[in-house]
């Protein structure tokens, strides 16, 4: 009579990909760690590599996969993923042997980190005349969207980035210390650093105000291959509640005050004003406006600057205030269009 055979009781392995996928996880951040979490991610992975066989043949397999595309391309941290309790082995058989297991993440390492560094998710929103838009991220994160805005979420498992190619929009993110979160736009870029702000782009231009936490902030274009991210530079500033800074000719110009309450006003139906110059309050109306309003070609009037507060719904009772507030005067033509001039 053949002898009982004790079932295997280790912890049964995941599957081939989420092994790669999790030795890749712990490659990354001991090489792209700072030096304590540098040391945990290599105790981390001895532990991981010794608990079974096909933990060790994953290994070599990310362990090529890495060093033969550039291990240098991913940097910033990496989470290393919470051990998961597994199921007990009771008599299984294994699907593919140790031999098997070893060919398949051999042939398919740079496939599965090419995979790791895929997003987790996009979103593109865009915006028209008189359109504010609103969504939550997976993460938790909230965002709003201006009128005549065009922006671009792309969330990884190392780091979240948005793209504001033009307008405004206001983020409120959610911490993850693991997964930096960094706006770029063409004239500059910011990197959150737990906090509820918005970015806006344009007049050649980017301006950033902080309505809570911090940010901190870059002038000028993103370097060419540069990796949004993992910004290496010292900030040019960083930025608390209640300020705000423009760039200016790609770099920054001084840092003044606002008030939280009125970062991101348009969201409440406000268009708020501060020392703004002319031309750009004509231009933020008209991102509201189907009759849009229309600068004369005047010096003078590109040389004014207006301050204050005024309500969306009423375009009219602004057109009307004006003059009252500046050295202009207006006139209205037959299609609701209207005309600023200088006052003479």
């Amino acid at each position: 009579m053949p002898s009982a055979r004790a079932p295997a009781t280790g912890p049964m392995p995941a599957s081939p990909r989420a092994q790669l996928e999790h030795a890749l996880l712990l490659i990354a951040r001991m090489n792209g760690g700072d030096p304590r979490t540098a040391d945990t991610a290599r105790e981390a992975l001895a532990r991981w590599r010794a608990a079974h066989p096909d933990h060790e043949i994953a290994y070599g397999a990310a362990r090529a996969g890495w060093d033969a595309t550039c291990a240098d391309a991913l940097r910033g941290d990496v989470p290393v993923p919470p051990t998961q309790q597994q199921r007990l082995r009771t008599g299984r058989r294994k699907a593919l042997s140790v031999l098997g297991l070893g060919a398949l993440l051999m042939g398919t390492g740079a496939l599965a980190r090419w995979h790791w560094r895929q997003p987790l998710h996009e979103l593109a929103l865009g915006t028209g005349r008189g359109q504010v838009r609103t969504a939550t991220l997976p993460d938790g994160s909230g965002l709003a969207v201006d009128a005549r805005t065009r922006l671009r979420i792309a969330l990884y498992r190392d780091r979240r980035e948005a793209w504001l190619d033009e307008g405004e929009a206001r983020f409120s993110v959610a911490s993850d210390a693991s997964r930096p979160f960094v706006v770029v736009t063409p004239f500059g870029r910011v990197r959150v650093l737990g906090t509820v702000f918005t970015v806006e782009a344009r007049h050649d231009r980017m301006r950033v105000a902080v309505a809570q936490g911090r940010v901190a902030v870059w002038a000028g274009a993103l370097p060419a291959g540069g990796v949004p991210a993992t910004l290496g530079e010292p900030a040019q500033t960083v930025l608390e509640a209640g300020q705000a800074v423009f760039t200016q000719d790609g770099a920054l110009a001084p840092v003044h005050g606002v008030q939280p309450g009125q970062v991101g006003a348009w969201r409440q139906g406000w268009l708020v004003f501060d020392n703004t110059a002319l031309p750009e309050a004509v231009a933020r109306w008209n991102d509201y406006l189907n009759a849009p309003l229309h600068l004369a070609d005047e010096p003078a009037l590109r040389r004014l600057r207006l301050t204050g507060s005024f309500p969306l719904r009423s375009p009219g009772a602004f057109v009307e205030a004006l003059p009252g507030i500046l050295p202009v005067r207006t006139e209205r033509a037959a299609d609701g269009s209207v005309r600023i001039l200088a006052r003479r």
